[in-house]
Formats: structure tokens, sequence, C-alpha cells
């Protein structure tokens, strides 16, 4: 596979990463795609629909037939939960169907039809966009920050419930959160938004 256009970030849950990708994604005139939100509207639905995040068949198959859409809204099934997907209890199960592999090989699948469908380049923003998605991508970031920054921009979520997420896609079988070797690390601690944007705009014009 071979993907020419693409700027992939990721990092751990209050990194800058859906901030940062947007802003850059503007300046370059790129399109933007949030893959959390596709898992997490995917949880939504399932705790909707009273399916056990636990139970990865039904969670499969939910995954598979559902319509998703990020931008501007995110909607599943036509349904905007944009709000719901930052709610307690999605935060708690997202990472266990986000670890489901037919659920994350559906959304693989869907992420990179959808790249493919862009026009001009895009900055995609995730876990493991630069070591599983988009392995060819132009650009890859690796953005961290301290548990206590991370922990404040969160807002909606404790530095606990921040950490076991953590713990979780770090540690599942299939495509954990980690840094590729070829990605820039990016510590966005004290450090102002329009600063990282042009540390990473830079890495891109050295390309």
């Amino acid at each position: 596979m071979t993907i020419s256009r693409v700027v992939a970030i990721d990092g751990p849950a209050g990194s800058g990463k859906s901030t940062i990708a947007k802003i850059l994604a503007d300046r370059l005139k790129w399109s933007f795609l949030d893959t959390g939100a596709m898992y997490r509207a995917v949880t939504a639905l399932a705790l909707r629909e009273g399916i056990d995040p636990l139970d990865t068949a039904a969670v499969a198959v939910l995954a598979a037939k559902s319509q998703i859409e990020t931008i501007p809204s995110v909607l599943i099934n036509g349904v905007d939960v944009t709000v719901e997907i930052r709610q307690p209890e999605v935060n708690h199960a997202v990472s266990i169907i986000a670890a489901n592999p037919q659920v994350r090989a559906a959304m693989v699948e869907r992420q990179r039809e959808w790249s493919q469908r862009q026009p001009a380049g895009t900055v995609v923003e995730g876990r493991d966009i630069g070591t599983v998605v988009f392995p060819d991508a132009v650009l890859k970031v690796y953005l961290t920050a301290s548990p206590e920054e991370r922990a404040r921009r969160r807002g909606d979520e404790s530095a606990a419930s921040i950490q076991r997420r953590d713990d979780i896609d770090s540690s599942r079988d299939h495509s954990p959160l980690r840094a590729d070797e070829s990605a820039v690390l990016i510590d966005t601690t004290n450090k102002e938004i329009e600063t990282v944007i042009e540390e990473i705009v830079a890495c891109l014009n050295l390309r």
C-alpha cells in the first residue's frame, strides 16, 4: 500500500492530537479525520442498544453494518452522538471495543477508503495511524504530554480514567498504542499550539 499525502498523528489521550490535527489540516487545506471518534461512535451505539462491550461478535456485527460520519458532527446511522461519545460510560468502554480486532479491521478499511476519496491530502489522528492504518504516510508524528497536563486538557475525564485507557490501548494485542520508529516525537507540555503546528509543518517541508 502506498499513501503519499497523509500526515499521521498518534498519541495518548490529552496529548493534543485532535486540536493540532484539525488546525494543521486547515493550514494545509487538507481534510481531517478523527479515527477515535469512529470507535467512540460504535461504543455509544453499542451502549444504546444494550450490547455488552465484551461481546466481541455482537459489537463486530454492529460496527460492520453501521454508517459513520465524523465531520462536521459525529453521526452513526444518522444519529448525532457528538456529545454522547464524550460521556463517562463511553470513556470507560471505548478501549474495550477498540481492542476488538474485527472492529479495528472494519474501521481501518473505512479509514483507508475515506482517505483515497480526498482530493488533496489528509491529516489523520488516532492511536495506530502511523503504525497500522497508514504505514507509508508522508509524515508520522507522535504527540505526548505530562500526565497532569493531559488530565487538565481532557476536562471530561479523570487522570485515572485516562491512565486506564492508555494502559489498555498500549497493551492490547491488535494495533497497540505506540510510536512508530520513524515518527517525529513532540512533547506538547507547556507548548503553545501554534509552536507545535510550526514544528510539524517544518518537518513536512523537509520531506
